[in-house]
């Protein structure tokens, strides 16, 4: 057998919607780890800086971001082994539907692996599917918090001072990231707008928007493994029926 036979065999061999799946995981989670990382340590500080006197007042949300970033730093891990884990899946798979390396063929202890991965693979995207939704929150509170700016800006330019506009605010406390009883807990006015032309402010809502984009890039990664990895199993079932072990 030639050069280009063998390389034509390793071609077909490979599991194109796996690694195409793992790609776009390992970007999706560098994005969502990444960034999501250092937006909440921006959020702390804008909270700690505007929206907030006493400390006692955001404790509680300084305390949710530490974990939650060691959270994100166990998500890092874990899905990095679980793609290396699906990717080899998707060659195991590939090559024993397309018999590509000679009498290698499909067993059933195989088949309940890749049952086993399906089924894991659904409970992972279902649960991403919630962080996905959950990672909207501070993208909305951020783009509700520029256009609220905006207005400021807009009225200010129009009336000679910017302090009659005072009865426009930005209300942390509704948003859950302070309690009701923090003080200031909002920003309105003057104060308001000064945030919205701060770098910080910026920063920390693009942030959170690539950390989102992120969320989705995984999901749809997710998605793609379960069509990848459903279809296979699918056929190595098809294949047993058929006495192909």
């Amino acid at each position: 057998m030639g050069c280009y036979d063998c390389c034509i065999r390793c071609i077909g061999a490979v599991p194109y919607p796996s690694l195409v799946a793992t790609l776009l995981c390992y970007a999706g989670m560098a994005l969502f780890c990444g960034c999501g990382h250092e937006a909440l340590t921006q959020t702390e500080v804008l909270v700690e800086t505007y929206f907030a006197r006493n400390i006692q007042d955001y404790v509680v949300m300084a305390s949710f971001i530490k974990y939650f970033q060691y959270v994100i730093y166990g998500l890092a891990s874990f899905f990095f082994l679980y793609g290396i884990l699906l990717l080899a899946e998707g060659f195991y798979t590939t090559s024993a539907v397309k018999q590509t390396f000679g009498e290698f063929r499909s067993t059933q202890c195989g088949r309940c692996l890749s049952l086993t991965f399906i089924i894991v693979t659904y409970i992972l995207a279902f649960i991403w599917l919630a962080v996905f939704a959950f990672s909207a929150i501070p993208v909305f509170f951020l783009f509700n918090m520029e256009q609220t700016c905006h207005t400021v800006n807009i009225l200010s330019e129009s009336t000679p001072s910017i302090n009659q506009h005072g009865w426009i605010c930005m209300d942390a406390r509704q948003y859950g990231l302070l309690p009701w009883n923090a003080m200031p807990g909002k920003s309105c006015g003057t104060t308001l707008a000064a945030i919205c032309k701060t770098s910080e402010f910026y920063v920390t809502y693009d942030l959170y928007i690539a950390a989102f984009a992120g969320a989705g890039i995984t999901l749809l990664a997710l998605f793609l493994y379960l069509v990848a990895t459903t279809y296979n199993y699918a056929v190595l079932r098809f294949l047993g029926r058929k006495g192909i072990r």
